[in-house]
């Protein structure tokens, strides 16, 4: 993968703000990216310095293994899931 792509993923996730969800297709539509594969994998591998609990899968719901401290992390900045989703038409970004 390129640098200059991997580091506008980061740019773009880091300017999702506290308070709003976007998904991983959002995030490669903005940035230019090919996959929302590939943000979930820049996440997975460099994200940790990152908001990466404000990603969310196309359906509202975060990955299986994050469930519990994504959606404790979003609670805290006022997202509410119902059940394991969040409501996008509510608190999807838009930049």
């Amino acid at each position: 993968m390129d640098e200059e792509l991997h580091e506008r993923v980061r740019e773009v996730i880091a300017t999702v703000p506290a308070g709003k969800v976007a998904t991983y297709g959002d995030i490669a539509a903005i940035a230019g990216a090919p996959s929302p594969r590939l943000v979930g994998r820049i996440l997975s591998e460099d994200g940790e310095d990152l908001p990466w609990h404000r990603i969310l899968r196309a359906n509202g719901t975060p990955a299986p293994h994050l469930v519990h401290r994504q959606l404790e992390l979003l609670r805290t900045e006022g997202v509410l899931a119902d059940g394991h989703k969040v409501d996008l038409r509510t608190y999807r970004w838009q930049p």
